[in-house]
């Protein structure tokens, strides 16, 4: 390629051409127009004679211009024009493109996939063979190379993950490369991590690296924290800017159920500052109907933080030891309203009225035993996941509970009596509390110097006291102390909820102790202990954009796993669910590492922006095209040929060669039905497929791309060599000349007509298939609004029992060996006519005897259409999966589509006793 400024030419050899225009000039210049005939009798008065001084007429100076701009245009456009090259990078041989491909890179995805595209491009006309490799999604079986063709239309199929690369799986990988030489693109997030020098020098031995980084700026959001009745955030960023501010904003839905900003603030960094901080308070009302937090304008999952039981208004049941009907100030319950109603929803009753409530939180203020059935019960919520909150008391002063053993609902074992402080007959002076521990829930609470302990319940010294202390006096006597019960916990206040032992609820310190331990109470515990034997399972997921996603198929994980929150494939961000809890898990965790990827120096690092590199060959030979059919018409008018039928001939032509150059999306999407005898002709000469028209274009576009790909495929690898896909109206149309037909389900398609139903029940009859597909993939259950649209339609018309595609099923092997059928997504759930009852295995046959005919209809939700959809020039229109596995699952589509249609033009001819022998050495290999 040769540059000139900002235009560069592929073929520059081609300009050379531009040399013979001056000679073209001159030949034109020379040779007269064509002379004009005008019929005139008196003319013959002429003959005979003859004019000495004879002159021939030349072409206009403007005609001749206007040939050799057309003439011009044609050799700049052989030439290779391209605006705003790219530099050619020096490099021969094998290139790997390498992929991030986590959240940060979500930020310049856009950027990254067209200076990917600019990649392909270039290697492409080198002639490079490329790999493609996500670091988030790494192939099994090392690098392989393809042309860079074959990768161009895969672009689709890379999507950034909402998690980092692995650096134990990028490890393993690196020790997969071979020895072989290449160079490397690797498209950088910019974000320091483990294991990337060593990949990066790994890199260098086998060839050059260059980096690639966007320069849009990065930001994270920690997770939401709740104290003192505020919300806390904190804000990372990934450079350390000049001061900027930042929105924060509380998403979440408004009465009517359309999701509004309930709450917002801003964020401010100073200068330098890699992380801001903001507080806001929300009404109780609005917090909990959050169901996210956001940093607005980021569309990164590190920029959004998913709200869960832990910012929920939590239910707390109390319970005192006895009525109480005197002053206020000396109720048990009083202070403990007064410290938690602003947050939570208060429960009172008895123990056999509140635990079939099942409250968050139970306290129990000076209850010193429970009868037998109702202290079952009480464990079993425990271990459930309940926090059960106790005071000590006279009543339990006085008591025998946990004194020569341990009672299960108690975290330590008492002594006998009590401890007094600051009387007469007391041990000495009334006690303060000593700072926090940082294991404590209580750590970096402010003690005020007025909070004294005058009596309390001593626990007895046992081995395990001191990991069970979260709250001490001065002295080291343990004042609160905690201990895991099942998935819950049990705490014990070892004084009074009310003045009489002590002024603790009279301070702020006690709201704040409260606070934390039972309006926050809910979260996943930090120890994986705590979850050992539960099972939870992914409700909705994050992807690398921030956008909130079905889990689909998505299986379960252990309450260990789920604790050490190690994100990745089989752990992503998302809500998760154990029964009736739900649980967070974000991208970012407090004090989580974030700092930017440097590189060794003299690395090559380009950025994603730049002018993007446009080919102009099309749009200069279009040009010539039409510079040449204006030189037609003048040169018609000029010569008195131009009437209205010369008019229409050449403007008929022009527009013909014109929308020949025009993209064939237009010529495509107006493919319609037959609606006379010639046109059904047509229809019928060549194997047609169809699509029922939904009346939702962007819809019935997917499903005509995906015949248009399912074709292209079936050229390729059959003898089919089907026509055009068209779409149908089944209120109007003709059905019968179509031996296939795909119907997406909308909720919006209207109900079938008596008419219609005809149709289709005619067309099933005669040996046509229907293919049903919800395009679902069973998200929804079995009452989505799709299925439910399915069970409509279909429940007009005649459609036979059906059953799951079995194993030996046909469709398992008309042209290749599948065993599911996935499409954009996948899901088992597809279903085709029954068999019938005497259908059995003939001996010495691995499959039954099944050749009875064709099902007419097959109905699933895995989205085949988008799988399958392609653009006028091959390249994927959807993304399927993710890397690797998602070229393999869009493969599977494929053959699926093949298989399909085998199976509509053969029937079930694979279940001929004659196939056996090669199925069986197929299915051996």
């Amino acid at each position: 390629m040769i540059a000139f400024g900002p235009l560069g030419f592929t073929a520059p050899l081609m300009l050379w051409a531009l040399a013979i225009l001056p000679v073209i000039w001159f030949l034109l210049r020379a040779v007269p127009p064509a002379p004009v005939r005008r019929v005139f009798p008196a003319v013959g008065l002429l003959l005979g004679l003859k004019d000495q001084d004879s002159q021939s007429d030349r072409t206009p100076w403007w005609l001749l211009l206007l040939r050799m701009m057309a003439l011009a245009c044609v050799i700049f456009g052989l030439a290779g024009p391209v605006l705003n090259p790219q530099t050619a990078r020096e490099g021969q041989g094998p290139l790997l493109v390498l992929l991030d491909g986590s959240w940060p890179a979500a930020r310049d995805w856009n950027n990254s996939q067209s200076k990917l595209q600019d990649v392909l491009n270039e290697a492409g006309r080198n002639a490079r063979p490329v790999a493609i490799v996500s670091l988030t999604d790494l192939p099994p079986d090392g690098v392989r190379f393809e042309t860079a063709d074959t990768l161009r239309s895969h672009i689709a199929g890379f999507i950034p993950a909402a998690w980092l690369p692995d650096a134990q799986g990028v490890m393993a990988w690196e020790e997969t490369l071979t020895d072989q030489r290449f160079d490397t693109f690797w498209f950088s997030d910019g974000l320091a991590r483990d294991g990337r020098d060593d990949l990066f020098s790994a890199l260098t031995e086998r060839g050059t690296v260059t980096i690639f980084e966007g320069a849009r700026p990065l930001y994270a959001l920690e997770p939401v924290t709740f104290e003192d009745e505020l919300l806390h955030f904190t804000v990372r960023r990934l450079f350390t800017d000049p001061e900027e501010q930042v929105t924060l904003r509380a998403m979440g839905p408004d009465p009517s159920g359309r999701e509004v900003v309930l709450g917002q603030g801003d964020a401010q960094f100073e200068s330098g500052a890699d992380s801001a901080t903001l507080s806001f308070a929300m009404q109780p009302e609005l917090r909990n109907r959050v169901t996210r937090f956001v940093i607005a304008d980021q569309s990164t999952a590190g920029a959004i933080v998913l709200a869960d039981d832990g910012l929920r208004r939590k239910e707390i049941a109390l319970i005192s030891g006895a009525a109480h009907e005197g002053i206020d100030l000396l109720n048990p319950l009083y202070y403990l309203n007064k410290a938690l109603n602003p947050g939570a929803d208060i429960l009172t009753g008895h123990m056999a009225e509140i635990l079939p409530a099942n409250p968050d939180v139970i306290i129990l203020a000076d209850v010193a035993d429970l009868p037998t059935g109702e202290k079952d019960a009480l464990v079993q919520w425990v271990e459930d996941g309940g926090l059960l909150l106790r005071f000590a008391g006279p009543r339990m002063a006085a008591s025998d509970l946990s004194r020569t053993r341990e009672d299960i609902l108690m975290p330590v074992r008492l002594r006998s009596g009590g401890r007094t402080l600051g009387g007469t007959m007391s041990w000495g002076d009334p006690r303060g509390l000593l700072p926090f521990d940082e294991a404590s829930p209580f750590y970096g609470l402010a003690i005020p110097d007025d909070v004294s302990i005058t009596s309390q319940v001593v626990a007895q010294p046992d081995p395990e006291l001191s990991g069970r202390v979260i709250a001490a006096l001065e002295d080291g006597t343990p004042l609160v102390t905690r201990k895991s019960l099942g998935r819950g916990r049990v705490v014990l206040f070892h004084s009074t909820a009310n003045a009489e032992w002590n002024d603790l609820p009279l301070s702020g310190l006690f709201v704040s102790m409260l606070e934390r331990l039972a309006v926050s109470a809910g979260g996943l515990s930090d120890d994986p202990a705590d979850l050992a034997g539960t099972t939870w399972s992914a409700e909705r997921v994050l992807d690398g954009f921030g956008q909130i996603r079905d889990a689909k198929d998505l299986t379960g994980v252990d309450g260990e796993t789920l604790a050490v929150g190690a994100i990745g494939p089989d752990l992503p961000p998302g809500l998760w669910r154990n029964d009736d809890k739900v649980v967070a898990l974000n991208v970012m965790q407090s004090g989580q590492a974030f700092t930017a990827a440097s590189w060794p120096a003299g690395t090559r690092i380009e950025g994603f922006e730049g002018v993007k590199e446009t080919l102009l060959s099309g749009w200069l030979l279009l040009l010539a095209l039409l510079l040449l059919s204006l030189d037609a018409l003048v040169t018609l008018a000029l010569t008195g040929r131009l009437n209205t039928r010369g008019t229409r001939s050449v403007s008929g032509l022009v527009l013909a060669l014109t929308l020949t150059g025009l993209p064939q999306d237009l010529s495509a999407q107006a493919t319609h039905p037959p609606q006379d005898d010639s046109q059904a002709i047509a229809v019928t000469s060549d194997v047609t497929f169809a699509h029922v028209l939904t009346g939702d274009p962007q819809l019935d576009e997917i499903a005509y791309a995906g015949l248009r790909g399912l074709s292209r495929v079936l050229i390729l690898r059959t003898s089919i060599e089907p026509a055009r896909p068209v779409g149908v109206n089944v209120e109007q149309d003709e059905l019968a000349f179509y031996p296939f037909i795909y119907w997406p389900i909308s909720p919006s398609q209207p109900a079938l007509s008596d008419t219609a139903v005809t149709r289709l029940n005619a067309y099933l009859r005669s040996g046509g298939m229907i293919l049903f597909d919800t395009r679902d993939a069973g998200i929804a259950g079995t009452n989505g609004p799709n299925q439910r649209k399915l069970r409509d339609l279909a429940g007009v018309l005649d459609i036979p029992a059906l059953e799951p595609v079995p194993q030996d099923h046909v469709l398992t092997r008309s042209f290749y060996l599948l065993q599911d059928f996935p499409g954009r997504y996948r899901s088992d759930d597809v279903w085709v006519e029954a068999s019938t009852g005497d259908a059995q295995t003939i001996e010495g046959m691995p499959f039954r005897n099944l050749n009875d005919g064709v099902t007419p209809v097959v109905i699933g939700g895995n989205d085949w259409a988008s799988a399958w959809a392609v653009t006028e020039r091959g390249q994927y229109m959807l993304p399927v999966g993710r890397g690797f596995a998602g070229r393999q699952q869009r493969e599977i589509a494929q053959r699926f589509g093949i298989n399909l249609i085998m199976y509509v033009l053969t029937g079930n001819y694979k279940s001929d006793q004659v196939h056996v022998p090669e199925l069986l050495e197929r299915l051996g290999n």
